[in-house]
């Protein structure tokens, strides 16, 4: 549940029609903030909330843009720009040492587990994969833009499985490491 209220944002931007981008990025803004600031009323620190706080920054971007020239060339690479958006957020924490996973797993993981090099590692995995879905995502989904299909059912799909795989990939590995440690 808490992937998909992380990539909420995301999720409204990609259901409101293109045509309507503009209302469609002020709604993710919006979607944004809100998960920020209900997230902070619960106590969850800023780590838990990295792809939370890049969201809501790219979409008041994204916004202003979109409200200024709602004909603008950007509109025809949103879904590229949002995906690259997210695999340089991803990768960010990763190159910081706060793979934006690890805020994640501790919601749902015993204090104590925190600090040990599996549970690192574990997320610092989990995050590559993301990161590395994101940036074929929005190779992808640039490539189908270039060609003037990007917002078309292929580029939906292309999206789609941005999200889907690297959520299949996460919930096996985390499984098969606890699994493991449970052997041990």
């Amino acid at each position: 549940m808490s992937y998909l209220r992380t990539f909420l944002p995301w999720i409204v931007f990609a259901v409101i029609p293109s045509a309507q981008w503009q209302w469609g990025a002020a709604a993710a803004l919006v979607a944004a903030v809100a998960i920020i600031v209900q997230q902070r009323r619960e106590g969850v620190g800023f780590d838990a909330l990295i792809i939370e706080i890049g969201s809501a920054a790219f979409f008041a971007v994204l916004a202003c843009i979109a409200f200024a020239d709602p004909g603008s060339d950007v509109h025809d690479y949103s879904a590229a720009l949002s995906s690259a958006v997210l695999a340089l957020v991803a990768g960010v924490s990763l190159l910081i040492r706060k793979p934006f996973t690890l805020g994640i797993a501790k919601r749902g993981t015993p204090r104590e587990v925190w600090g040990l090099r599996p549970f690192v590692r574990a997320n610092t995995v989990i995050t590559g994969v993301w990161a590395g879905a994101f940036a074929l995502t929005a190779a992808g989904l640039a490539l189908l833009a270039h060609a003037g299909r990007g917002h078309t059912t292929a580029a939906t799909l292309v999206q789609a499985a941005g999200f889907v795989l690297p959520m299949l990939f996460t919930s096996r590995y985390v499984a098969a490491t606890q699994a493991k440690a449970g052997a041990r």
